[in-house]
């Protein structure tokens, strides 16, 4: 049904957004030895979709889209950035002349606020706290430059800030560990640092009248640090002798005997703290009366591979897998009629800002390439995409109901699965079906407007100071 007249214009529009969360780890969307039962919790009274993908990867990428309705892919016109590692296409500040939802609720006398440690959002040149009333980033996450690394043996267990930090696993974790230093209890913790926030924000602004909160956790993205009582429900530390604190890298990473289980069972840990954290600040949202007026979203940007596929970390092309490309994605309606129902409509990241706009019965000033996919649920619109495509760096991705299909950009180093006899996705069949991957490539050009671009980022005649190297 429409949005109840009543409430039009008069909703508050909650975010959380969980960084590097895998569907595959969160128990309704499956999984059965993960602990997620606030998660679990939401989606019974939520609108659970169960065909999310990215439209661009990485982090960055997902958050233009999201924040303004638009598509990233195919990366067009990308320049690096100073004052960023990352050079990705489509890893850029949104740009100027795109409008976010955040600018659109703020026009419309909402307040907004965003509470984030994604850090790559606060970075030199980035500009994606555009359009909030009240922002904060929370310090330390990863590479955050907020400590002066670690020097030394970063795997020597007197790293670890507490007897309650048992682990990490990660790359780079020189500057981590050094951000962790000051580390004591639970509470240190980011998740209970961001929702903390956001909660804190929730009592202060109880009497808002209407509100947009974002909540932007970047756990359980690496490296993994579960508090030991969380770790212990799913690793036995007491026998293990394998390295604690794993200072990885990207791509195929030999583990020694028993450290791919304890890393697999750090990252369940981080998913369990994550989602008590999101249960907190769910629990505020009932008690200070949101509950019945509010649209509330929760998703996640990507997954993360842990082996599945022979790599660590993301890595394309071997990183476009299920465990990276399948999102969570909820939607809770307080009108509550489809509450407990799933949707298997292809839905992405560029959707969710017409969709909150119109839930919230308001309109963008501009034309947004994403839909609104409430309409999916409640049947208004018939029409379904017949296919997703989506972009990491070098490689493109594709998939329907019968193939997922990873290529290079000139449709080369193909990978052609099928999903009805290999769900897996184990078994490549590209060079068996040659028709079916020029079909998915050529659904990738005309998605992209019929051409893929390429860079050529780091080229040996640039001067140090040009920003593909600063």
């Amino acid at each position: 049904m429409a949005v109840n007249e009543e409430r039009q214009g008069k909703v508050n529009v909650i975010v959380i957004m969980l960084d590097s969360l895998r569907k595959d780890h969160v128990g309704c969307y499956g999984s059965d030895w993960i602990h997620t039962p606030n998660l679990d919790e939401f989606a019974k009274e939520s609108v659970v979709f169960t065909r999310a993908f990215p439209e661009a990867l990485p982090t960055i990428p997902v958050r233009r889209a999201m924040y303004t309705g638009m598509r990233t892919f195919p990366n067009k016109g990308y320049i690096p950035r100073k004052g960023d590692n990352v050079k990705i296409p489509g890893w850029e500040p949104i740009p100027e002349d795109q409008v976010t939802m955040s600018e659109i609720f703020r026009h419309e006398k909402y307040l907004t606020a965003l509470f984030c440690s994604t850090y790559h959002m606060f970075k030199p040149s980035m500009n994606f706290h555009r359009g909030f009333t009240h922002w904060e980033w929370i310090r330390g996450q990863e590479h955050d430059r907020y400590r002066t690394p670690i020097k030394g043996d970063i795997e020597d267990p007197k790293n670890l800030p507490c007897d309650l930090a048992y682990g990490c696993v990660g790359h780079g974790l020189d500057r981590c560990l050094a951000n962790m230093q000051d580390w004591r209890g639970e509470e240190d913790w980011f998740p209970a640092r961001t929702f903390g926030k956001a909660v804190d924000w929730l009592e202060r602004n109880r009497d808002a009248e209407n509100f947009l909160l974002v909540v932007d956790e970047f756990d359980p993205h690496e490296p993994w640090c579960a508090p030991k009582p969380i770790l212990d429900m799913y690793f036995d530390t007491e026998n293990y002798e394998g390295r604690r604190i794993i200072n990885t890298h990207g791509g195929p990473y030999k583990f020694r005997e028993g450290e791919l289980e304890y890393t697999r069972a750090l990252y369940a840990g981080e998913v369990t703290l994550v989602d008590k954290y999101v249960g907190k600040l769910l629990d505020k949202v009932k008690e200070l009366g949101f509950w019945e007026n509010s649209i509330i979203m929760i998703m996640s940007d990507h997954g993360h591979p842990i082996m599945d596929h022979g790599i660590l970390h993301k890595v394309p092309p071997l990183c476009l897998y299920p465990e990276l490309t399948d999102l969570v994605y909820m939607i809770y309606h307080p009108d509550k009629e489809y509450a407990g129902t799933t949707c298997d409509a292809y839905v992405s990241t560029h959707d969710v800002a017409p969709t909150l706009l119109a839930l919230a019965g308001l309109q963008s000033p501009v034309k947004m390439e994403g839909r609104n996919v409430w309409e999916w649920v409640t049947g208004e619109r018939e029409e379904r995409r017949e296919y997703i495509t989506s972009i990491y760096g070098g490689y493109v991705w594709c998939r329907d109901e019968e193939y997922a299909y990873i290529a290079n950009l000139e449709g080369g180093d193909a990978r052609l699965h099928d999903l009805r006899e290999d769900p897996e996705q184990r078994e490549n069949i590209a060079q068996e079906k040659p028709e079916i991957c020029e079909k998915m490539y050529k659904r990738i050009l005309s998605d992209a407007g019929g051409v893929l671009p390429r860079y050529r980022i780091r080229r040996p005649d640039l001067p140090w100071y040009d920003s593909a190297w600063i």
